[in-house]
């Protein structure tokens, strides 16, 4: 099926509704104009979303469903997971506001396995209360890896900077042992083909950088760079990726430096996302790279601390949204033009012109 001339449909998950998911959703959504672009699709609680309208003095009108395949094209559609009034306690986390983050995140996720939508739109979650009530995993990113039976990479981008992260939500105690030169070679293919087919980057240029300060000092300061990092880096070169380093962290975020790469891979999570969320907080959204369905999110967390006060800037949110929809269609356009190229075609005896083969042969 072609989604050229259809409305990309968006799924939301709301995330914890004491924080400042709600808020920064409704904000992205209250221009009129975003059902021109995409079908937004929250699945949340007409009654909360209503509740918190008012302390916001949003003026939004949501199309109430039961089911996200009854979602219509030009209206913000809310699936309803619950007509029972919720208790809203802002700026701190409850059982209630928890189980609906979870309930939230598994409608909006069938949703999208089941093909009612097209990308997932993910709101900050509070890892920690989740994973005490059952959750089990300590970010989006595990939790979509099992649901869809394939390994992804934590992506953090926007249109001057990418960065990916080797190793996600684990101890720095652990993060030298969860490094691999088969895992970084993978990781540094997956970023390549990510680049390729959602960013239409023809001939990505990949820096990597080291573990160590001064990506180990030549072995002075640890090896992971001599015995791992750099073999992956010249194993996906030799197979024609242009990945390059091991590059010390400490002096490589800067513009002349970043800027002639497409993307970055970071050893492990602070490495990559403090430089990152110090340049482009505003507008940064958290992509997950590397798997068969889109997800994106603001690249903030639940802000507990503002929550209710109506100061949440939402460009995050609202970028999120978008980079979804772009890289749908780059990705749609991507497979039409493979299976276009792929397609069998023979050559005319009578006028030399190639024609593409019918779909049946007549003997």
């Amino acid at each position: 099926m072609s989604f050229k001339h259809q409305k990309v449909r968006v799924g939301i998950s709301i995330g914890d509704f004491n924080g400042i998911g709600p808020e920064v959703i409704m904000k992205a959504l209250k221009d009129k104009s975003v059902t021109d672009f995409f079908t937004p699709v929250i699945f949340g609680s007409g009654k909360l979303f209503t509740y918190q309208k008012n302390i916001f003095k949003l003026q939004l009108t949501f199309n109430y469903i039961n089911e996200a395949s009854q979602a219509q094209p030009d209206k913000i559609n809310m699936v309803n997971l619950t007509k029972e009034n919720a208790t809203v306690e802002l700026g701190k986390p409850t059982e209630e506001s928890t189980r609906m983050a979870i309930d939230s995140l598994e409608a909006a996720t069938n949703a999208l396995l089941n093909g009612d939508v097209d990308v997932l739109v993910t709101a900050p979650i509070n890892k920690d209360e989740m994973m005490k009530l059952g959750f089990a995993h300590a970010g989006h990113t595990g939790y979509l890896e099992e649901k869809f039976q394939k390994k992804g990479l934590m992506f953090l981008i926007t249109e001057n900077l990418k960065v990916a992260v080797s190793t996600h939500h684990i101890p720095i105690a652990e993060v030298a042992q969860n490094i691999s030169k088969e895992k970084i070679k993978k990781q540094i293919k997956m970023l390549n083909q990510c680049l390729i087919e959602d960013f239409q980057i023809q001939k990505p240029k990949i820096a990597v950088l080291g573990l160590n300060p001064h990506a180990g000092d030549g072995g002075v300061i640890g090896r992971e760079e001599i015995e791992v990092i750099t073999p992956a880096i010249q194993e996906a070169f030799n197979n024609g990726v242009l990945a390059f380093g091991p590059y010390p962290a400490d002096s490589f975020f800067q513009p002349g430096k970043y800027g002639k790469f497409d993307a970055v891979l970071a050893m492990y999570h602070d490495q990559g996302l403090a430089p990152f969320k110090t340049l482009a907080y505003d507008e940064g959204v958290n992509y997950t790279a590397g798997l068969p369905f889109i997800r994106t999110s603001p690249d903030h967390g639940v802000a507990y601390d503002i929550a209710g006060k109506n100061i949440a800037d939402e460009q995050s949110f609202s970028e999120a949204l978008f980079a979804a929809v772009k890289i749908f269609k780059h990705r749609t356009e991507y497979n039409d033009l493979m299976n276009n190229r792929l397609r069998p075609r023979r050559s005319s005896a009578n006028n030399g012109v190639d024609e593409d083969l019918p779909e049946e042969t007549t003997h």
